[in-house]
């Protein structure tokens, strides 16, 4: 038990490589930092909160995430998909109660990592996952448009908590010569994302597109809004109000943060760890790091967070190879509130809405998706169906209905291959041998296959012994094992002597268990070779003929 804890705990060893690959780790540190600033900007804009709550999450969680996960090149903060969710608790309840969401949902992260529930992510369906993010993607992009509408919904909140229903709401209050300049400024933001990594590809083109924008803004009397004015300092820490009326009321959304949460961070602990060389990560260790960050993050004013995958990638490519990077990256921006908090709050919403507009674009691959669409039927459905979730419902209920209909699919298709094939009694044929009816059962035997299988052996007729071969049973569940015992006191019950042949050793204490052995009419009905239940199936159709 003890050593388990200490295995969630930081360690020397999380640094036993810092010698060799410090210099490439704060490289990549101050890269991701740079790529990491319109992002926490953006992302507490579009949050309803605040971007200062961005670059808190950002500085907090990034530095606790990266002590405390479980692995060595995540990159955590504010992201997209939790922005998605932090809107409708934002909308419904107020900004006040995303700090009390925020420990909540911590706490949860952090005790699903101590019961070790980390390799729960693992059974979430590939299509299922594309489904979830083309979903957030798409939500993302249109909870930008109230920015580019008018300067009175730029960075609201009070609209429809669905994202597609407040940007078309948002047009009713449409004011033409704003949108013209802050389509202006998301075009030169895009064109500055598209193309300055092919100039070079350190060039950070967010960083440069919004810079670019701001400083044509600041010349040009464009009246885009801006983000405003920015404490030049962290907040001091304090305990997140907990209003125990509210408490039944916030569980819910915490609950859904917390999930997205879990669930983000472990994929994209899983991404990172196949794009580094650093070994493998640990999930429930991450889980506990996750947690924690959502709490440092809430004591701070900051929003929960999550491993975040773009910054990851970036942050791996960049030369990361222990955590050192990722305390870099929230040092930098740590800097940035020190040092630059009056000129980043002159940067125009517009801009920051340009940088998620090319982010949740840049989230979709087209040929993922042609690959999902042309694999199976179900596959696609099930991207389909969770997309449409995702966007129209809720983030958590379209991963929970995608992950149901893939597990009834896969149930579906494991029940096929079930397979029960009757055999007639090879090599020296005997007279009576037709009466002889041996069935072979293969692949796996389990509730989904339980029924169909019983119709199939309880259809057999005009036969006097039946040799039941368990030999190639790959799987066998309670119900699969009941209902081989409801098929020999079916058939028994006919006048039909059953034999069971061939039951593996790792079979035998459920066959035992739930009485399928027990129902055979003697002991020594169980056999573990064919020939000698042959011999005895032919002793009975002997004995049978003698007495007719």
């Amino acid at each position: 038990m003890g050593a388990w804890i200490l295995s969630l705990l930081p360690s020397r060893s999380d640094y036993r490589d810092l010698r060799r690959t410090w210099r490439g780790d704060v490289l990549a540190g101050l890269t991701v930092g740079i790529v990491a600033l319109p992002l926490a900007l953006g992302f507490g804009v579009s949050s309803g909160l605040s971007a200062e709550a961005g670059l808190i999450t950002a500085i907090v969680a990034g530095v606790i995430a990266a002590v405390f996960g479980g692995s060595n090149v995540q990159v955590s903060g504010p992201t997209g998909a939790m922005v998605v969710v932090l809107v409708p608790i934002v909308a419904s309840h107020g900004v006040g109660a995303v700090a009390a969401v925020t420990v909540l949902a911590g706490v949860i992260v952090l005790v699903a990592g101590i019961l070790r529930l980390g390799r729960a992510v693992s059974f979430i369906p590939w299509p299922v996952i594309e489904g979830f993010t083309l979903g957030i993607a798409v939500i993302i992009f249109a909870q930008q448009i109230p920015a580019l509408v008018s300067p009175h919904t730029a960075g609201a909140s009070e609209h429809s908590s669905n994202a597609i229903v407040a940007a078309v709401q948002s047009f009713a209050g449409l004011d033409a010569g704003y949108l013209v300049w802050a389509l202006a400024a998301v075009a030169i933001v895009a064109l500055c994302m598209w193309g300055a990594p092919r100039i070079h590809r350190a060039i950070p083109g967010s960083l440069v597109g919004i810079v670019v924008v701001t400083l044509l803004s600041l010349v040009v009397p464009s009246g885009l809004a801006r983000i405003g004015a920015l404490p030049a300092q962290l907040p001091s820490p304090a305990l997140p109000t907990l209003d125990p009326a509210m408490l039944g009321s916030l569980l819910a959304p915490a609950v859904t943060v917390a999930a997205l949460a879990a669930i983000e961070s472990l994929l994209s602990a899983r991404v990172a760890a196949t794009l580094a060389d650093t070994g493998p990560y640990d999930p429930d260790r991450e889980l506990v790091g996750q947690g924690l960050a959502s709490i440092g993050s809430s004591l701070f004013g900051g929003m929960p967070a999550t491993g975040a995958i773009a910054r990851s990638a970036v942050n791996v490519r960049s030369g990361a190879r222990t955590r050192l990077a990722a305390i870099i990256h929230a040092l930098v921006l740590l800097g940035v509130v020190l040092i630059a908090a009056g000129p980043v709050g002159q940067i125009p919403l517009a801009a920051l809405s340009g940088v998620l507009m090319v982010t949740a674009v840049r989230m979709v691959h087209p040929a993922t998706v042609r690959a999902i669409v042309r694999s199976t039927r179900a596959d696609a459905i099930a991207f389909v169906a969770t997309a449409i979730v995702t966007v129209s419902v809720d983030l958590i209920v379209a991963v929970i209905i995608g992950v149901v209909f893939a597990s009834v699919i896969a149930l579906r298709g494991m029940s096929r291959a079930s397979v029960v094939r009757r055999e007639q009694v090879t090599g020296n044929v005997q007279p009576g041998d037709e009466r002889i009816a041996i069935v072979r059962f293969e692949g796996p035997l389990f509730f989904a296959a339980a029924d169909r299988v019983f119709a199939e052996v309880d259809g057999l007729r005009d036969v006097s012994v039946v040799i039941l071969r368990m030999s190639q049973l790959e799987l066998v569940d309670a119900t699969g094992a009941r209902m081989i015992g409801d098929i020999v006191q079916a058939l028994e019950r006919r006048g039909i002597t059953v034999l069971i042949k061939g039951v593996q050793p790792r079979h035998e204490d459920l066959f035992r268990t739930v009485g399928a052995l027990g129902a055979l009419r003697h002991h020594n009905h169980l056999f573990s070779e064919l020939p000698p239940a042959i011999e005895h199936a032919r002793s009975h159709v002997r004995r049978e003929s003698t007495t007719a």
